[in-house]
C-alpha cells in the first residue's frame, strides 16, 4: 500500500479484519508492511480483540428460565453437601459403636 492509501483512522471493521487475518496465520511482519501499522500496534489489536471475545463468552444471559436453573443448581449443591456432611458422621458414628473408631475424649467437668 502507497502512503496516500493508507487511512489515518482505523474503523473497527477494519482493524477486525487484519486481526482475522493475524489469527488465520498470515504473518505480523507481513500485514505490519501492507497495513502501514507497526507490528506492535497490531499484536496490541489482536490481543484486545481476544479480551473482548473472552468476555463476551463469560457473560452470563438474562434469560429467566437460565437464572431459575441457576438457582436451583445451587440449592441442589448445597443440599448435596449437607447430605455427604450427614453421610459422613453418621459413618463415623456406627463405626465408634462396631468399636472401630476410638470415642472422643470428654473433658471433665469442673
Amino acid at each position: 500500500m502507497s502512503e496516500k492509501n493508507v487511512p489515518k483512522r482505523w474503523s473497527a471493521k477494519r482493524k477486525q479484519e487484519v486481526v482475522l487475518r493475524l489469527l488465520r496465520g498470515e504473518s505480523l511482519d507481513s500485514l505490519s508492511r501492507e497495513t502501514g501499522q507497526p507490528a506492535s500496534v497490531l499484536a496490541r489489536w489482536r490481543e484486545e480483540f481476544l479480551e473482548g471475545g473472552m468476555a463476551a463468552l463469560k457473560q452470563r444471559t438474562n434469560d429467566p428460565k437460565v437464572a431459575a436453573l441457576e438457582r436451583e443448581l445451587k440449592r441442589a449443591k448445597r443440599l448435596v453437601g449437607d447430605l455427604m456432611m450427614d453421610k459422613e458422621l453418621l459413618e463415623m458414628r456406627v463405626a465408634r459403636q462396631e468399636g472401630k473408631l476410638p470415642f472422643p475424649r470428654q473433658r471433665s467437668r469442673r
